[in-house]
């Protein structure tokens, strides 16, 4: 072919909804044009990829970025500059900030703030809460808003909803996918007495997965009794695995990278309160069972959980010391290593990474490697071996759970939307993520 192109990605191992071959990527005003043998064809950039794989660009679907209101953790630049350093090319952030996403000017503030701050394409989650559960249908619909997010457990003020009346309210408002953070409030507040003061392997009894598994059950109830859709986040039991699977036509699940890789039976030993998260790491029973998860298709999406909190604020004796962990940074290294090790197949991992984001949400544009779509590539080496540091992570919390790790498969370039952002570890030029569109909202 004759025609120029923008950008070219050239002579990559291509994997997508064809398959696996050696293809070249043509961009055109930011989407992608062809997929093929563009070796006579001119572009204004060319990406080398020769001894890459050359993937559909990774989401994220579950980040706090901590902006506003809690920026001495992170901040909408420095946490997506993780997720462009970690292949990520798109992110859905959480609420929970000060103030809580929870309106239409709080949630415009927050796309103010990533305009040509953020270096990934972005969306953001509306909290669903008692007082706005009936405004929640108009919301959702707002341009920039990924969807509804509640909270039935570990959450505090407004947007803690643990009754079934109010989750039940938002549900019979909300119109598109709802998202939960599934554990029981009234069962964790009997069990926080269990709490061992400066001992973290209590927190994993804490939590316990039977408040996981109650709350599950009770929200797929709900959904069912007012004709919902819900995706249930961070999913840690083989319970809940095996429950969900007979649910497939209103729940979708979302896995992560951490409660995959880390056993709680010695993490909590070992990292203290930098294993602590909710809901909690658990042994490998329960890991066995997320993996069955995988296998057997149950699983839809990975989200990292990016979380972070300061060291200091970390080194508090449990329980004192916050729940959450970086990961967005992490994501793509640790699932890759999982695919090295055999026990993921790659093209499971692209579903669980793009496609899988793109049916679940209900994403316009993005989640495929094919032509017509915004033209979001990740690109990584399959045999690079890298240890992941403490003091290459770009987050401002300046920690990972995985310091030490040693991975198989690095991300080495970030392309959104046709911009180069990331090659071989570096930023280039400025950020200019913009907000993600979905289909049910695009008139």
């Amino acid at each position: 072919m004759t025609q120029n192109y923008d950008l070219i990605v050239r002579g990559g191992e291509v994997a997508n909804h064809a398959g696996r071959g050696t293809a070249d990527v043509g961009v055109i005003d930011g989407r992608i044009a062809f997929i093929g043998d563009l070796s006579q064809a001119g572009a204004g950039e060319i990406v080398d990829a020769a001894g890459l794989t050359v993937l559909p660009g990774v989401i994220d679907t579950q980040v706090h970025f901590r902006e506003p209101g809690l920026e001495w953790k992170e901040d909408l630049e420095t946490g997506s500059r993780s997720a462009a350093l970690g292949g990520v090319t798109a992110v859905f952030e959480m609420p929970n900030t000060e103030p809580a996403t929870t309106d239409p000017e709080a949630l415009a503030d927050k796309l103010a703030r990533a305009r040509d701050r953020m270096w990934t394409d972005h969306a953001f989650y509306i909290g669903g809460t008692h007082e706005n559960a009936r405004f929640l249908g108009e919301l959702e619909r707002l341009p920039g808003c990924c969807g509804v997010k509640v909270f039935m457990g570990a959450s505090t003020g407004t947007l803690l909803v643990a009754d079934d009346d109010g989750v039940r309210e938002v549900l019979s408002h909300v119109k598109r996918r709802a998202t939960f953070h599934s554990e029981d409030e009234y069962r964790l507040a009997d069990r926080r007495p269990l709490a061992r003061t400066g001992d973290w392997t209590s927190h994993p009894e804490v939590r316990d997965p039977e408040s996981a598994i109650m709350s599950t059950r009770r929200l797929v109830g709900l959904a069912r009794e007012t004709g919902a859709r819900i995706h249930v986040l961070h999913v840690t039991t083989a319970e809940e695995v095996e429950f969900l699977a007979h649910h497939k036509d209103v729940a979708t699940m979302e896995l992560t990278p951490q409660h995959l890789t880390l056993d709680g039976d010695e993490a909590y030993e070992r990292l203290k309160g930098l294993a602590q998260m909710n809901p909690p790491i658990r042994n490998n029973y329960h890991i066995a069972g997320l993996w069955r998860g995988i296998e057997q298709g149950v699983a839809d999406v990975l989200g990292s959980d990016h979380a972070p909190h300061t060291l200091e604020e970390k080194a508090r004796p449990y329980p004192a010391s916050p729940s959450g962990m970086p990961g967005v940074q992490t994501l793509v290294p640790v699932m890759l290593t999982h695919v090295a090790n055999g026990r993921l197949s790659l093209d499971r991992f692209i579903d669980l990474t793009s496609h899988g984001a793109n049916r679940v949400f209900g994403i316009a544009g993005k989640g495929r490697m094919a032509e017509g779509y915004d033209a979001d590539l990740t690109l990584v080496d399959l045999k690079a071996k890298r240890v992941i540091r403490h003091e290459d992570m770009a987050t401002r919390a300046g920690w990972t759970p995985f310091d030490g790790f040693e991975a198989t498969g690095w991300p080495m370039a970030t392309i959104v939307r046709g911009r180069v952002v990331m090659r071989d570890g570096d930023l280039i030029g400025a950020a200019h993520g913009r907000p993600v569109r979905f289909q049910e909202t695009l008139a």
